[in-house]
């Protein structure tokens, strides 16, 4: 067989497992901005203790936009299955 036919083989095998690839893919954005809301959550509640119910209240709806995120690029590998 020709390299280019076996490219083709190897890449109609690995269709089923592009949702999977594109939900790992979607997981990196939610995954950084948890670590963005929580670190700088953190520096804010060192530099103003007397926030800390301020503080506390944004970072847990913060975390629940990026979750909300992360749950929606699952649901899409679901739905547009290739």
């Amino acid at each position: 067989m020709s390299a280019a036919l076996e490219t083709v083989n190897l890449a109609a095998g690995v269709t089923g497992n592009l949702g999977s690839i594109g939900y790992g893919l979607a997981a990196i954005g939610p995954g950084v901005g948890v670590g963005i809301i929580f670190g700088n959550g953190t520096q804010a509640l060192a530099r103003q203790p007397e926030a800390a119910g301020l503080i506390r209240t944004n970072q847990i709806m913060g975390f629940a936009f990026c979750e909300a995120l992360a749950l929606i690029g699952i649901v899409m590998g679901f739905l547009f299955k290739a």
